[in-house]
């Protein structure tokens, strides 16, 4: 009997794994249909947003119908602009550690999110190339990026750590994506 109680007190445990939405996070997926409003430098207060540090995501927030409505509603967001490659959450004012890439790697260059996301490693040398940002409207500049890095996130399927090599064009959009969540606008990095 002692056993099956420990099973159930697990299973308990298991299913009420902490969530840490917050009301302002809730709200913003909630309220909106399908695409999110992109926050801008332009704004004061957006940029406010912009520059703060990204915090991950537990596993029954990435579990969520919450977390699901967030992946799809980034992806409507990103490709309701044109010529967008990639959004990070801090740009919709969700200042965790996800973004939607589009995936010029993979056959069909499908767009995909990716919770918890972090460059684990660069190789080769940087090489120079031009950028704009959704949130740094009417702007243009040359940055120079690895084409050859690691990636390392949470699996929504699985919700085990993965790691991937990404190359190319695809691993500038990352890292890219990736500065938003520490705060970093491309135009900390334009190449001198």
């Amino acid at each position: 009997m002692k056993h099956l109680s420990l099973i159930i007190i697990c299973v308990i445990a298991a299913s009420c794994q902490k969530s840490n939405w917050t009301d302002t996070e809730r709200n913003l997926i909630e309220s909106h249909t399908t695409v999110m409003r992109i926050l801008t430098v332009d704004n004061p207060a957006d940029s406010l947003v912009l520059r703060e540090k990204s915090t991950t995501l537990s596993k029954a927030e990435i579990q969520s119908k919450l977390y699901q409505s967030l992946a799809k509603k980034m992806i409507a967001t990103v490709t309701s602009q044109q010529n967008a490659v990639g959004i990070a959450g801090p740009q919709i004012g969700i200042t965790r550690r996800v973004v939607a890439v589009q995936r010029f790697d993979k056959a069909g260059e499908p767009f995909e999110v990716y919770p918890n996301i972090y460059i684990t490693a660069m190789r080769g040398t940087k090489e120079k190339g031009p950028e704009g940002c959704l949130s740094v409207p009417n702007q243009r500049g040359d940055v120079m990026r690895y084409t050859d890095i690691d990636i390392s996130y949470t699996s929504p399927t699985t919700l085990k750590d993965t790691t991937e090599t990404v190359k190319g064009f695809s691993a500038v959009i990352f890292q890219h994506e990736t500065d938003h969540l520490d705060g970093i606008l491309y135009t900390d990095k334009l190449a001198q």
